[in-house]
């Protein structure tokens, strides 16, 4: 066995291979289970049900919005967001991890606001943004600014000291230390952090598309729910799961192209 995955080289492929055993195991218990009748179809639909409501909803839509367009609609709020909180956050953690002074003007906000519950936020956002995009956009952004701002301001400050006195020793001056020493040592933590971000962020749509929405995945789960249409909250749920480990894999991707030395000595 271990020659045939040496004849192919695919990198991580007996991982990928049973990762995908895991998920048809998951699914033939589900099915199972649905079949069998050990759970009625109100609180779990089947998958041929699933499938037919993919169907529908791509033909027909839910509330006069198919699928699609509910999941790009949520999608773009969300890399917006993203997009904006790495912006923003990378180089706002990189100061406070490199400047003390910064970290205690900056700190004591960032760990205030970073466990505050965004779901309590809400009548904020609202009365401050109004309803329309911008207070979605304002909680997404908020939930993975803060991760990504704590993540690489702490990976700054855990460089090692050893690494900081050489290249000091060696007549080094403050850019040159954090380009060439500070910078290449937090790009792992920095897309862990992301990763963490953009995970916490992901969570935070259906908050933030409870806000006078009308569109998007999260509103649908949502709405759907008031109707006892598990069917549509089941399809949403994986629709939101399965994109979030997307882009969790993307960020991975990414960061093995950008960060080759990663776990190397």
């Amino acid at each position: 066995m271990k020659k045939v995955w040496k004849i192919f080289n695919f990198e991580g492929a007996k991982e990928i291979f049973i990762s995908m055993l895991a998920i048809a195991f998951a699914v033939f218990l589900w099915f199972l289970t649905t079949y069998m009748g050990w759970i009625k179809p109100l609180f779990l639909p089947s998958p041929q049900e699933l499938i037919e409501t993919v169907i529908e909803l791509v033909a027909v839509g839910y509330r006069q919005i198919s699928l699609q367009m509910h999941f790009l609609v949520s999608l773009a709020r969300a890399l917006f967001a993203f997009s904006m909180a790495g912006i923003i956050g990378i180089p706002m953690g990189l100061l406070m991890g490199f400047f003390p002074v910064i970290n205690a003007i900056l700190d004591p906000f960032v760990q205030f606001f970073r466990p505050l519950p965004k779901l309590a936020l809400i009548p904020l956002v609202i009365l401050w943004f109004g309803i329309g995009e911008t207070s979605k956009f304002v909680l997404i952004f908020m939930a993975t600014l803060l991760t990504v701002v704590v993540s690489v301001a702490a990976a700054v400050k855990n460089v090692s000291e050893n690494r900081i006195r050489v290249a000091r020793a060696l007549g080094v001056n403050q850019y040159q230390l954090f380009r060439y020493v500070i910078l290449p040592s937090v790009l792992p933590d920095l897309f862990t952090g992301m990763r963490v971000g953009v995970g916490i962020g992901w969570t935070t749509l259906i908050a933030a598309e409870m806000i006078a929405a009308h569109s998007g995945i999260g509103w649908m789960v949502l709405n759907a729910s008031s109707y006892l249409r598990t069917d549509i909250v089941l399809l949403g749920i994986v629709i939101l799961g399965t994109t979030g480990y997307l882009l969790d894999i993307l960020i991975v991707m990414i960061q093995k192209r950008a960060v080759p030395w990663m776990g190397k000595a």
